[in-house]
């Protein structure tokens, strides 16, 4: 089977913006989620277990902060405002989610275009997608070939997997339906809420590589990956809502056996592409920002490539996984402290649930960042 190939990709990010809900600890999410200890009956996990099994030691947490659209609205227009660009000026929305607002025809897409106030013959192409799907946004407008497009990403699990009172609900707590219902309460322990946007300009003199896959063909020498990763079986035809057994299937369970041998295969195939097609391409960039699976695969990747903390800082284990803001939110990060110089390149690489992967190399030209870098 062919390999996927990097293509080029033409573009700058030229704006970019994360809100991120409260930080709170492990421990306290713990207290407030009451997750079922099934070896202590009767008494609640606490959160240094959950830290020992998933590695994460805060969250960040933000159902009321995300209530509505809005929160993710005004991320988006401040990306805008940082790339000098008004709603009008926008060829192009991308929106990227795993979990939205209103299920059916692509409503977020046209809620949020409503409130930027982008004009009503601007292409919306809506995503639900996960962890990888900022790599299938930047393949799209790469396909598109628009001027400049807005990518709003955004990932709420808190508001679908607890209470108004901040208690795991049913699905997530006890379920004895769904495939993976021993472990339900790791999906909302270990994922938390964010939103990021990015702006992509095209300029023709750009180098760039654009790189994006399915592996459903093909995972590199192996045959191709059918598990989704993430299951999430609720909704739709298979599970429509009232059916019996619909609500406890209508929650995010993980297959971490196969999350685990796709990320680390993932990521070094689009490692070991991005090589063969720009030799020496991590001496060429900045940064590269990875999505934020888990810490031990987050510093496993970077162990076997080479690459320092400064070259791939990482934010998972004090944030959780933020699905695909994550590495929008590193780089919105960076551009904060000043650390990254005006032009420079970056390497964005991610996996994800489907299962997709994929990357992009592009120069940061984010008006903010003219003045001198720090070191």
């Amino acid at each position: 089977m062919t390999p996927s190939l990097p293509r080029p990709f033409p573009y700058a990010v030229t704006g970019a913006h994360t809100t991120l809900g409260p930080v709170i600890t492990t421990e306290a999410w713990a207290k407030i989620a009451q997750v079922l200890d099934r070896r202590n009956p009767g008494e609640a996990l606490d959160g240094s277990v959950i830290t020992r099994l998933l590695g994460v030691e805060g969250k960040s947490w933000g159902p009321d902060r995300f209530a509505t659209l809005d929160s993710v609205a005004e991320t988006a227009r401040a990306a805008l405002d940082g790339a000098h660009l008004a709603p009008g000026d926008v060829t192009a929305v991308v929106v990227v989610t795993c979990n939205p607002y209103r299920i059916l025809l692509d409503q977020d897409a046209f809620g949020l275009m409503r409130l930027l106030g982008i004009p009503d013959d601007v292409l919306p192409l809506q995503l639900g997608a996960g962890c990888a799907g900022l790599a299938r946004a930047a393949a799209l407008v790469a396909g598109l070939n628009t001027e400049r497009a807005l990518v709003i990403a955004y990932s709420v699990p808190n508001r679908i997997s607890t209470g108004a009172d901040g208690t795991l609900l049913p699905g997530y707590r006890d379920n004895a339906v769904h495939p993976y219902g021993r472990n339900m309460w790791a999906a909302p322990a270990l994922f938390s809420d964010a939103a990021a946007a990015m702006v992509l300009e095209r300029d023709d003199d750009i180098d760039g590589l654009v790189l994006y896959s399915r592996d459903s063909q093909s995972f590199g020498d192996e045959p191709g990956v059918d598990d989704p990763l993430i299951h999430f079986l609720g909704g739709g035809t298979d599970n429509p809502a009232g059916t019996p057994g619909s609500t406890d299937m209508a929650c995010f369970g993980m297959n971490p056996p196969e999350i685990t041998r796709y990320y680390s295969g993932g990521m070094m195939l689009n490692h070991q592409v991005l090589e063969a097609a720009r030799p020496g391409y991590l001496d060429q960039i900045s940064r590269v920002y990875a999505h934020q699976a888990n810490p031990r695969l987050v510093e496993g990747f970077a162990r076997k490539v080479g690459l320092t903390e400064q070259q791939a800082p990482s934010n998972v284990r004090q944030l959780g996984n933020t699905v695909s803001p994550s590495t929008l939110a590193l780089l919105h990060a960076d551009q904060v402290r000043g650390s990254l110089a005006y032009d420079a390149r970056a390497c964005f690489s991610v996996v994800g649930s489907g299962p997709e992967r994929g990357a992009f190399i592009t120069p940061i030209r984010i008006p903010a960042l003219r003045a001198p870098a720090v070191p």
